[in-house]
């Protein structure tokens, strides 16, 4: 199992639009095959940083995983919304596999 996490920067006053970004991929990922644990706006501290978490059996089951959220519609059009609204001023994508007991057996290297 990996967990991806996802480190936006996104513009402080457009934080409403983010917000529906992150509900329509509350729809479209779990359909497409991912895990969704969820999406994360700023609440208090930073005004600019947002998360998101997802897990998958594995890198492999990601690449098929994207390519279904390219070709779902609700995936495209949250895609364009995006880039139309211009909310994520950066983002930053990075893997990890749980290493801690008693939550997951100790990985192996």
């Amino acid at each position: 199992m990996i967990t991806c996490f996802i480190r936006y920067e996104i513009d402080p006053y457009k934080k409403d639009a983010f917000v529906e970004y992150s509900r329509n991929w509350g729809e479209a990922i779990p359909r497409c095959g991912a895990d969704l644990v969820g999406y994360f706006t700023p609440h208090e501290g930073s005004i600019s940083t947002a998360y998101a978490v997802y897990h998958l059996p594995d890198l492999a089951s990601y690449e098929a995983y994207r390519t279904r959220l390219s070709q779902d519609p609700l995936g495209r059009e949250n895609y364009q919304f995006a880039q139309r609204e211009k909310f994520i001023l950066r983002e930053e994508r990075q893997f990890f596999k749980i290493a801690s007991t008693p939550h997951a057996e100790l990985i192996k290297p």
